[in-house]
Parts: C-alpha cells; structure tokens; sequence
C-alpha cells in the first residue's frame, strides 16, 4: 500500500476486514466528501444480490452521502465489474477507485 495516501491505506484496511469477517468473495471501502467511511462485503442472497463495492456506494447513499473522495475493493478479480464502477460514477465521475488483493497490495486504479 505504498502507493496510497494514508486516508486511502484506511479504505484497504476496512475492506479486507470486512471482506475477512464475512468469508465473502469482496470487500469495498468508500469515502464521502465528508470524510466518512463506509464498509461492505459481497451481499449474495436469493432475493438480492450486490457488488461489495455496490453495497458500500449504498450504505453511503443511505447515510445522506452526496459524493466520494475514493473507493477501494478488495478481491482476487483482476478487475472489477461495470456495474461496481457504475456505483461509484453515479455519484462522481472522478473519484479513484482503487483495485487490492487479499493481501493489501494495490493492483491498480481504476
């Protein structure tokens, strides 16, 4: 995580705890222009299914959020999907989100 501001190092750690907790295939870690965190793992139910990353961007929106700083997610996918990134543009079109394995190690920008 050497690459990343220490708020952004803060996004990778909460995602790889909750994508840890929960055994779920991601984590995401979003944060508001207010610089609130939010945190979510993979949702895989029968009658709802959301991207961490998704999940993340909802539990913002939820909270009042009316933007990101940056987005993190963590999952051994090399890249992640659109609708992820879809998530996230729907609220800023510029915000950095970031690609990490399970281990912390960033990937990429996205």
């Amino acid at each position: 995580m050497t690459d990343l501001n220490p708020e952004d190092a803060k996004l990778v750690t909460l995602a790889r705890s909750v994508r840890a907790r929960n055994g779920a295939a991601e984590g995401a870690a979003v944060r508001d222009l207010d610089g609130r965190t939010y945190n979510a793992s993979t949702v895989a139910l029968p009658s709802l299914k959301l991207t961490a990353l998704q999940a993340a961007v909802a539990a913002a929106v939820s909270s009042g959020a009316e933007g990101l700083e940056a987005a993190v997610v963590v999952t051994e996918a090399s890249d992640a999907d659109a609708e992820s990134l879809a998530a996230v543009r729907d609220l800023t079109s510029s915000a950095p989100v970031f690609l990490a394995d399970a281990s912390g190690e960033l990937r990429k920008q996205l």
